[in-house]
């Protein structure tokens, strides 16, 4: 299964690395692999997909992030085209294939910008 590191994941977000690493920190994220303490966390397409979900409501109707985060986690785990009723008439319709789709390639444009951290103690050359 591809995953994605916390840089390549906030250049995809267009979000800084802090960002990425507090909400992941704070809330749970389906398709966020870690292990232990010194071992970086990494992403699945579905956590991107909804991380960046999370952020567009964030950015554009001021929800907080764990609000954001739920919602969007319901959305994502739908797939197809989403609507979620915010009261009787209002709603939030979502295409999440569409999504996922820039998604991947703002993932691919990422990938190719950003380098792998070397982690560890350098070399004493």
């Amino acid at each position: 299964m591809r995953a994605y590191t916390v840089a390549t994941v906030a250049v995809t977000l267009n979000v800084s690395t802090k960002w990425v690493d507090n909400a992941l920190s704070h809330f749970h994220v389906n398709g966020v692999l870690h292990s232990r303490q010194g071992v970086s966390r990494r992403l699945t397409p579905q956590a991107v997909v909804t991380l960046f979900i999370a952020d567009a409501f964030v950015r554009s109707i001021g929800v907080g992030l764990g609000d954001a985060l739920s919602l969007a986690a319901r959305i994502n785990s739908d797939g197809g085209v989403v609507t979620i009723p915010i009261f009787p008439s209002a709603s939030i319709t979502v295409d999440v294939a569409a999504t996922a789709r820039h998604v991947s390639e703002r993932l691919a444009n990422a990938v190719e910008v950003t380098p792998v951290p070397k982690r560890g103690r350098p070399s004493t050359k």
